[in-house]
Order: structure tokens, then C-alpha cells, then sequence
């Protein structure tokens, strides 16, 4: 028996797109009362209304919700979006394993 605790995410992307959600609201860049509203419709949407571990599936929706909150808001478009996107497979891709994955190589 391990004294280890579990993570609290699957992934590392997990946490980075929660802790960043969390970080705009808290600097007021939207209210976290139309965060969650969104955040739920579009689970709905995707046919996610039931129990969620947290895992991809669910993260992918969290993501496209903070997009289009930013893609409203006009801090980020949709095409700056998909090319930083792009960036990060590029640079997770080339990285050899066990190796920090860094944009701008």
C-alpha cells in the first residue's frame, strides 16, 4: 500500500486548463456563474450528462468552453487557437521522450 496520494487529474493538460479557467475568473474575465452554465450545456451537448470521471472526454469539452469564452471576448480566435493548437502537437511530437515539451524549438 502506497502513501502516495492519486493525482487529481488524468493528465497534465487537465490541470493546465482547469488552472487557467480558474485563473480568468479569479482576474474577472468572466463570471464563474456563466462558466458553469456554458460548461454544462455543452456537456449536454456532447451527450455527456452522465457521470464524469474527468478524463478526456470530459477536458475536451472544458477546453472548447473556454474557447469560445475567449473567442467572445475577443482574447483569443478561433485561428489563433487552432495554430496554437497546432504548435503543440508540433512540439509534443518531436520531443524525445521523458524530455519537457517546449514550444519554439
Amino acid at each position: 500500500m502506497s502513501d502516495k496520494p492519486e493525482p487529481v487529474f488524468s493528465a497534465p493538460w487537465h490541470a493546465q486548463a482547469f488552472a487557467l479557467t480558474v485563473h480568468l475568473n479569479e482576474t474577472g474575465r468572466f463570471a464563474w456563474t456563466d462558466w458553469a452554465a456554458r460548461f454544462g450545456a455543452n456537456l449536454a451537448r456532447h451527450g455527456l450528462e452522465r457521470d464524469l470521471d474527468g478524463g478526456d472526454d470530459y477536458f475536451h469539452v472544458w477546453l472548447e468552453t473556454l474557447e469560445s469564452l475567449l473567442e467572445e471576448d475577443g482574447s483569443a480566435g478561433r485561428a489563433e487557437a487552432e495554430h496554437m493548437r497546432a504548435e503543440w502537437e508540433r512540439a509534443y511530437i518531436t520531443t524525445p521522450h521523458g524530455m519537457p515539451v517546449r514550444l519554439g524549438r
